[in-house]
């Protein structure tokens, strides 16, 4: 009687279970790297220049009217709006790694919106680190540790999504002009 008891399904074969591809594992660690990143020192005063201030806070020996501060800032300190962007950009390829262990169907190369949210939080960190550095004076302002792990992490989302997203295109390329 014990006999006739159905035999448990077995396991799906090896080739059905999702595998997650280089460009995918990259865009993760990116997110991983750009996460910490935003808690790690960004700018740093010069001490040397009692007038340098991120939002009124200076170093260990400002000027008259210059809350003193350690001189040293992170993103998150410093940046109300894009602390919020970068963090969400470090959560992307997260969610694309979801989606392929979930194997959701998607109406584009998977990878694609990875690739377009690294290459957003790229900018956005060079806009605000090279183009217009936070404080005064900006060229009192130094890039730390924390600015350029982001930035790398930022990139490495953006190639991890660009990998991710070649390998699996299934769109036939057809020369300008043809339907």
């Amino acid at each position: 009687m014990a006999d006739d008891a159905p035999a448990p399904a077995a396991a799906p074969p090896a080739a059905d279970k999702p595998k997650l591809s280089r460009g995918e594992i990259l865009a993760a660690l990116g997110g991983i790297l750009l996460g910490i990143s935003i808690f790690v020192k960004t700018y740093e005063t010069r001490p040397e220049n009692p007038n340098a201030q991120i939002d009124g806070r200076g170093g260990p020996n400002p000027a008259d009217g210059i809350t003193p501060g350690d001189g040293t800032y992170t993103i998150w300190a410093v940046h109300n709006i894009s602390r919020i962007l970068l963090l969400l950009a470090a959560i992307a390829p997260f969610i694309l790694i979801y989606i392929v262990l979930r194997q959701h169907s998607l109406s584009w190369p998977r990878g694609e919106v990875t690739m377009v949210v690294g290459l957003t939080a790229a900018t956005l960190l060079f806009y605000t680190g090279i183009v217009d550095r936070p404080g005064e004076p900006s060229g009192q302002i130094e890039l730390e540790i924390g600015w350029y792990g982001a930035f790398l992490g930022a990139v490495m989302i953006a190639v991890g999504g660009t990998m991710a997203s070649m390998q699996v295109s299934t769109r036939k390329r057809k020369p300008p002009g043809m339907p």
